[in-house]
């Protein structure tokens, strides 16, 4: 089948739109990455939907009402890519839509006197079927939460497909507005994949630059900011406290914890060690990078062998992150996914490509192991074109 996958992560900086050609089934499952494209997200759009993500009051109507704009979007980015990639839009006989998260709550809480989880990711996947006239999967993550997961990280499933070696124990690390591992032990089945959220990603170093410049940079380009500052060990050393850090897996994150609360939080800790805003957005990077690495110490390295760290998402091409990986986590080598022939921006709509091929064929998507659920499900739902 030739299938499409698009995926806006909780940056909300783009869509990313990804063409596969796959075939067969686990363990001999056969894929190929054919094209890859970002396409931009209508800035008003963008900026609602921040806003909602980071708790803005809102009214039901206005989700609604997002949740088919949203759909259109995505529907142009698919219609556009194909455009781009040059592949008739009628060839394509499957699309997978991750959507837009607005809320994910994975941890049960009191809610109306009663225990609840939930997930929401909006950009109706049956507006993106009549537009584009192909069958859409969407709406991933809630089979898993019904099962008792938290609905994330399910591109596990697909790290363990594309990336598994049976020579060499690797993790597979994206580094999108969160950062989240999947660990990859030799010869470990799909039901021994340990794979959790470690912290922030981006989302902490984008916010920071997006304040200082006023809005006029959303993102530190090869870590330009940082490298003019230095790291305020005490302001680090704070950071490195953080409760979610000690969490152990299974557990995911996102804008409501590392957004906007957490960054007027570092902002306010920052006044009061006086520290000039190149320092903060360096002291904000590094804690990007130690996250991980502390995640990685505590929860993984006791127990498991690993060789290689293999990194996507914009935090690949971070240099002072990168930096910080390679000298903390030596004699481990840390490497960029692009090595390995797939584009760092690509992996996530890639993997959505694939979890919507699975779903097509009737097949579990989740890994207990990863996400908490009681069982492995079918994912997501599909809308007819």
């Amino acid at each position: 089948m030739l299938v499409m996958g698009l995926m806006s992560g909780t940056s909300a900086d783009g869509i990313d739109v990804a063409l596969a050609r796959v075939n067969g089934a686990p363990p001999r499952l056969r894929s190929e990455l054919l094209a890859h494209a970002t396409l931009p997200l209508h800035p008003a759009l963008r900026k609602e939907l921040l806003r909602i993500a980071e708790g803005g009051s809102c009214r039901a109507g206005e989700i609604s009402q997002l949740n088919f704009r949203v759909g259109e979007e995505f529907a142009a980015a698919a219609i556009a890519a194909c455009k781009r990639f040059r592949v008739r839009i009628a060839n394509v006989d499957l699309i997978g839509s991750h959507g837009q998260t607005i809320f994910h709550q994975g941890n049960p809480v009191t809610f109306l006197g009663s225990k609840t989880a939930s997930t929401l990711q909006i950009g109706e996947p049956s507006v993106i079927a009549a537009r584009t006239g192909i069958p859409t999967v969407g709406d991933f993550r809630v089979a898993d939460m019904a099962a008792g997961g938290q609905g994330a990280p399910l591109v596990p499933y697909v790290d363990a497909l594309l990336f598994r070696d049976e020579r060499i124990g690797r993790v597979a690390l994206n580094l999108g507005g969160i950062g989240n591992v999947t660990v990859l032990a030799r010869r470990a089945g799909l039901g021994r994949v340990l794979a959790f959220d470690t912290g922030p990603g981006n989302m902490v170093i984008d916010a920071l630059v997006t304040h200082f410049t006023k809005g006029r940079t959303r993102f530190d380009l090869h870590a330009r900011m940082a490298r003019k500052g230095r790291c305020i060990p005490s302001l680090l050393q704070e950071l490195l406290k953080d409760p979610y850090l000690k969490i152990k897996p299974p557990k995911s994150t996102g804008r409501e914890y590392y957004g906007g609360e957490f960054v007027k939080k570092l902002l306010g800790m920052a006044s009061e060690h006086r520290v000039r805003p190149a320092d903060l957005v360096r002291t904000a990077t590094l804690f990007t990078a130690l996250s991980v690495v502390d995640a990685l110490n505590r929860f993984v390295l006791p127990t498991v062998n690993i060789g290689e760290v293999i990194v996507s998402g914009g935090g690949a091409r971070n240099p002072l992150i990168m930096a910080q990986l390679a000298a903390a986590l030596d004699p481990i080598e840390v490497i960029p996914l692009s090595r390995l022939g797939i584009p760092e921006d690509a992996k996530e709509a890639y993997a959505f490509a694939l979890l919507a091929y699975e779903t097509w064929n009737r097949r579990t998507g989740n890994l207990p192991s990863a996400t908490g659920a009681k069982k492995a499900v079918v994912l997501g739902k599909i809308c007819w074109g």
